[in-house]
């Protein structure tokens, strides 16, 4: 991986995948929590996915284990990803109380 940069693209997708898949769970306030606190770390986090490589890619996909490496790497994008978690969060709100 020489440029460890996401084109914006695939950033937006990856975000917005990890987002569904949090607000599916409803596991919304944890992981903004779990984001908030871990942002002085995500450069690490991004780091570790690297190390783990070998045992999360026949799991999750050798190219959402890279995406999600470079996505942790830069920490204007755990802004963006709780960003998405809570506009989400609120569109799904919105929907399960309309009448």
């Amino acid at each position: 991986m020489d440029d460890q940069r996401l084109p914006e693209a695939e950033r937006d997708r990856l975000i917005d995948l990890v987002a569904r898949k949090v607000v599916e769970r409803r596991l919304e306030t944890p992981a903004t929590f779990f984001l908030e606190m871990n942002r002085p770390l995500s450069f690490i986090a991004g780091q570790s996915l690297l190390v783990a490589m070998p045992f999360l890619a026949p799991i999750l996909g050798l190219q959402f284990v890279e995406g999600l490496s470079r996505l942790l790497q830069d920490r204007a994008n755990i802004d963006r990803l709780i960003e998405r978690i809570e506009t989400l969060s609120r569109e799904g709100e919105r929907w399960s109380t309309a009448p």
